[in-house]
Formats: C-alpha cells, sequence, structure tokens
C-alpha cells in the first residue's frame, strides 16, 4: 500500500508559480519546475507533464523508457519554443519516479530533487545539475557555501534548452516503511536536508509534503515551493 500527499505554493516573492506537479498511473510521480520569459516556464513544466504522461501509458516502465519520455518532453518544449517565438528560451527541469514490483526507477534533469527517507537517515538519490553542485563536487565550495552562492540558481541542464540532452537515471530497491521526496529547488533552497529529515521524523501531521512546503514558507523561500511525498509501504 502507498500514500501519496502533494502540496505546491507559489512562495512569497514569485507573480506566477512556474512549478507543476503530477501523480498518474502507473504508480508515477513528477515535479517540474520551469523557467522562462513571461508566461514560458508554465508553459514548459506543463507541456513536460503532458508529455510524459502520454509516453508513460504503457509498461514496462525501467530506465530506458523514462529516459525516452523525457527526450520526448525534451522536443516538445522545443518545438513549442520555436512556432512561439514569445517563449524562446523556455525550459524545465523534470525529476520523475516510478515504482512498480518493489523497484524505484527515476529520471532526472536539472536541480529539483528525489530523496530516500529511509529508517531515520535522508538520502539525495538525484544530483543537482548545477553550478554550485559542480563547485561542490570538485572541492571548491563546501555544501553550506553552495546554499548562498551568488550563482546558486544557475542550473548546467535542462528539458527543452538544448537538442542533445543528457538524462540521468536509476533504480533501486524498495522497503516497507520508505518515503520518497520529490521537490522543486524552492524548498531545498530555504530547508538543510537536516531540517527535511526533522520534519519527517518529527511532525506529526500525515501530509509530510503541506509541512515541509510551510517549513519552506517560514524560512522565506524566495521560490515556488513543490512537494510530492511516497509513503511506499505504509
Amino acid at each position: 500500500m502507498t500514500k501519496v500527499y502533494q502540496a505546491s505554493d507559489i512562495g512569497k516573492v514569485r507573480e506566477n508559480n512556474e512549478d507543476s506537479l503530477a501523480i498518474f498511473p502507473p504508480e508515477i510521480y513528477m515535479v517540474a519546475d520551469g523557467m522562462g520569459g513571461r508566461a514560458g516556464g508554465e508553459v514548459a513544466s506543463g507541456l513536460a507533464v503532458k508529455t510524459i504522461q502520454a509516453q508513460t501509458t504503457k509498461r514496462p516502465l525501467h530506465e530506458a523508457e523514462l529516459r525516452q519520455a523525457v527526450m520526448a518532453a525534451n522536443e516538445a518544449i522545443l518545438a513549442m519554443a520555436r512556432s512561439h517565438q514569445e517563449y524562446d528560451g523556455m525550459g524545465t527541469t523534470v525529476t520523475l519516479l516510478h515504482l512498480e514490483a518493489a523497484m524505484a526507477y527515476w529520471a532526472h534533469v536539472g536541480d529539483s530533487r528525489l530523496y530516500l527517507f529511509r529508517a531515520g537517515a535522508l538520502q539525495q538519490i538525484t544530483r543537482d545539475h548545477s553550478l554550485v553542485a559542480d563547485l561542490v563536487a570538485k572541492g571548491s565550495i563546501t555544501r553550506e557555501e553552495a546554499r548562498f552562492h551568488p550563482q546558486r540558481n544557475m542550473i548546467t541542464r535542462a528539458v527543452g534548452t538544448e537538442q542533445d540532452l543528457s538524462v540521468d537515471t536509476g533504480v533501486f530497491p524498495l522497503c516497507d516503511g520508505d518515503t520518497l521526496i520529490l521537490c522543486s529547488d524552492g524548498l531545498t533552497s530555504a530547508v538543510t536536508d537536516e531540517e527535511i529529515r526533522q520534519v519527517l521524523t518529527e511532525n506529526r501531521r500525515d501530509d509530510k509534503a503541506a509541512a515541509l512546503v510551510e517549513r519552506a514558507l517560514a524560512l522565506d523561500s524566495q521560490d515556488n515551493i513543490s512537494v510530492v511525498v511516497v509513503c511506499y509501504g505504509a
């Protein structure tokens, strides 16, 4: 049995919400954080959801199939931008999760994240495609310094911005009691991994997605905030 919660908030600064959340059969969960001029971000993230949903109606849906779905979204956004000048340069992150036969399959582009919370420990599954993540990997700055870096919002890879897109994928086995969290960077730019772990551990509300969004708002997140929480074997 799986319980799922989702929450999204425009935040305290933005004029519109460019994030898109999606939950659809067969056990697919998705967060997309759009970017682009005017309404471009909303268009890109919404088109990514629509395209990926259309591409994932048949099983199996393992790493190759999820990668192909993201690539289809990439082409759809590029085509939309080519035909509508006002959307030139738009793009979106995509973090995509599918559960099947006690396995978690995922695909990822950008700086939205997938976390696994198991036995009290929180693990970031995806790697951010961002300038600061690259600097942290090289040892040039610390993870704490990355949170306040002036270029912390600069991503190095997005869906819909280039023809030759590289999509990260992976798979891992699930255990009863696992919690999986998909989120846009509106959460992680304000709430540390330790604070996320504390909310998951200490907050008594069942709806941890809403609790995490509220925590980000309390810490004055400067971005849209979107969270999907999947409780496996609950």
